[in-house]
């Protein structure tokens, strides 16, 4: 697969990702869960479902949240895909500001070239002002290149409705 894609988002995924942020997040909980995506016949991935693997998040002292996938949920990962998607983007939720941890920088859930991962603050709640408001990066070599709103990011991720 190459590295040089443009992912589109489609709101009713982020809108559905958003949901079950928010509702971890009543649990004051984390949530975390993959975008499947499929190529159209112009060549460009477009989101096509919000997929939430079985997981258990807590707090520990001192506020910090976690959430981490059961044996069970990455199970669901791989019989979630239809036979034309893929997996190319991880959404997660934090408890307040958007930005890659170093727990998320080491445990990266998906690990191809030009990956995704979009943190979303404030349990999920930050999407309701759209993708503008968290932070997104991209996978480049063994890091995490952070993109952030603008021309950077436009070349790599957008929204539609």
């Amino acid at each position: 697969m190459t590295t040089d894609l443009h992912l589109t988002l489609r709101s009713a995924v982020l809108e559905e990702a958003a949901a079950f942020f928010t509702d971890c997040g009543t649990f004051g909980r984390e949530g975390s869960g993959l975008l499947a995506f499929a190529t159209g016949d112009d060549g460009h991935w477009t989101s096509t479902r919000f997929v939430a693997p079985d997981q258990t998040g807590g707090r520990v002292d001192g506020g910090a949240c976690w959430v981490q996938i059961t044996p069970a949920g990455e199970r669901d990962m791989v019989v979630a895909l239809e036979p034309d998607e893929r997996f190319l983007a991880r959404i997660h939720s934090h408890p307040a500001g958007a930005f890659h941890s170093v727990t998320d920088d080491r445990n990266p859930v998906l690990t191809h070239q030009g990956a995704v991962s979009i943190v979303v603050p404030y349990f999920g709640l930050g999407l309701r002002r759209g993708l503008d408001a968290c932070a997104v990066y991209r996978r480049t070599g063994q890091d995490w290149l952070d993109l952030p709103v603008g021309p950077k990011r436009d070349r790599w991720v957008s929204c539609c409705a």
